[in-house]
């Protein structure tokens, strides 16, 4: 793969009825690493999203009718994915920022996503079926589904919900982060090979004073909003859906801790630990945000961490060996950066990073924190950046109300020798998902993925993702033995 690549595929309008459609506005998009528009996006009128819309509403009773037609083709969108890898991870580093390889990974991600779907079942309960009379509970699609993603996997997430969507028999208008339009709109440019036309578009906008997503979210016929991004932003999707009632999934921000237990290994523990926080630049709604020690053990894993810290490779994303690249926009940039000063102006101690690299572009080191307390900002809201607070604790079940004393509950980790003495503590930790000796171990197809209080409403993945984007309906009458 080279960065040139990124040019030569991307797509020149929006993905609309199986077709490009130009736009009379576009918008800039900026490369992470440089802080230079690189590339122009479609700017979407009232007129585009309009016609998106209705060719997802033309598209819905067609699709929804055969099954095996839908499992087929999220078969041939899997393959069609892995076909395209180089151009869609080309052009997701050139936007996005991450390292090549891991954008090679986010479209392999992509595609077993669109394959466990396309093998999950969905068949109607039987509830009754005796001589007294006969009862079924079926699970039917909404009709068209607006999903808004966001700018740290913009295709992982936006196939986490393509994929069920279409599954269920729905269609989608797929509204991406203004920051990372374009893998998205190359991403619906390969699957419109595959899919029935309307099935799948994708609008791409500037946010301004009328932004696309909020007219998404509101048009009469968007049935289900699927949308993944910050909470104050869920809040006002879910306030606007509202009002007409639609159905909701949310998954927002998180602050999610990780305990270590007296006793841990800390040379053994410190690298997955590590990266449990600073993948993807820390650019993980799921990623640890703050880890509580035992202060006996507090400096031996403050200074392994800050070691590993300063090993890590911090490089543009096509730069060979890079291991993490820049923050993604001007905005996260500033926002971790006043996060760290804030934080060393109350008393804490650097032990790794702490600074802006000096070069173009949004590139932070690997910072290390601790000296730090709860109720520092830091600490208390989600960073969402490679800045990793380390805090000291006297005993385990402080540690555990610490923990919890937060609006988010999206996922947390424990960490033990003693996986049995973990899973005792696993169960007092408020978090949608909690994992032992891993931080996000389990994010898979198979497994839901939500959160508690301010970190979401519903679930995706699995089968209970599924079903988010269904509705029930009720069978019933008289036997039907003959």
């Amino acid at each position: 793969m080279n960065t040139t690549a990124s040019l030569d595929g991307l797509v020149n309008g929006l993905v609309i009825g199986g077709e490009i459609v130009e736009t009379k506005q576009s918008f800039g998009v900026i490369n992470p690493a440089t802080g230079e528009v690189f590339a122009q996006a479609p700017a979407a009128s009232p007129e585009d999203l309009e016609a998106a819309l209705r060719a997802a509403d033309e598209a819905f009773v067609p699709w929804r009718e055969d099954e095996q037609v839908r499992r087929t083709a999220l078969h041939a969108a899997a393959d069609a994915l892995e076909a395209a890898t180089d151009r869609l991870a080309t052009v997701l580093t050139a936007e996005q920022g991450k390292p090549l390889a891991d954008s090679a990974t986010e479209v392999a991600v992509a595609a077993m996503w669109l394959r466990y779907y396309a093998e999950l079942d969905l068949k109607p309960e039987v509830v009754q079926d005796d001589d007294q009379g006969y009862a079924e509970v079926q699970r039917r699609p909404l009709g068209v589904v607006g999903a808004i993603t966001p700018w740290n996997f913009p295709l992982t997430l936006a196939v986490w919900k393509i994929a069920p969507a279409l599954r269920a028999g729905n269609t989608l208008v797929v509204k991406p982060s203004p920051y990372t339009p374009l893998a998205t709109l190359v991403l619906a440019d390969v699957l419109r090979q595959v899919l029935p036309a309307g099935v799948l578009n994708v609008v791409t906008g500037e946010d301004g004073a009328d932004p696309l997503g909020a007219r998404l979210v509101e048009h009469p016929l968007v049935r289900k909003v699927s949308f993944t991004g910050s909470t104050a932003t869920g809040k006002r999707v879910m306030a606007a859906a509202a009002t007409d009632l639609k159905r909701v999934t949310l998954e927002l921000g998180g602050n999610d801790p990780a305990i270590v237990l007296p006793g841990t290994p800390i040379e053994q523990i410190a690298p997955t630990l590590f990266w449990g926080a600073f993948g993807n630049n820390g650019q993980i709604c799921l990623a640890t945000k703050r880890v509580y020690v035992h202060s006996s053990q507090r400096d031996a894993l403050v200074d392994a961490l800050a070691q590993i810290a300063d090993s890590i490779v911090v490089d543009e994303g096509t730069v060979p060996g890079a291991q993490l690249g820049p923050l993604n926009n001007e905005p996260q940039w500033k926002r971790v950066t006043g996060l760290v000063e804030d934080a060393v102006s109350r008393g804490a101690r650097v032990a790794a990073g702490g600074r802006p690299l000096d070069r173009p572009g949004y590139f932070y080191a690997p910072t290390i924190l601790t000296d730090i307390e709860d109720g520092t900002a830091l600490v208390d809201e989600e960073q969402f950046g490679p800045a990793l607070p380390v805090i000291a604790y006297d005993e385990v079940d402080d540690a555990v109300a610490r923990a919890n004393r937060s609006n988010y509950g999206l996922t947390a980790s424990v960490w033990s020798e003693d996986p049995n003495e973990a899973a005792k503590i696993a169960e007092q930790v408020d978090a949608g998902q909690v994992s032992i000796n891993v931080h996000g171990g389990a994010v898979r197809p198979d497994l839901p993925f939500g959160g508690h209080k301010w970190s979401g409403i519903g679930v995706e993945n699995g089968p209970w993702g599924l079903y988010g984007f269904t509705e029930l309906r009720v069978i019933a009458g008289p036997p039907r033995r003959g």
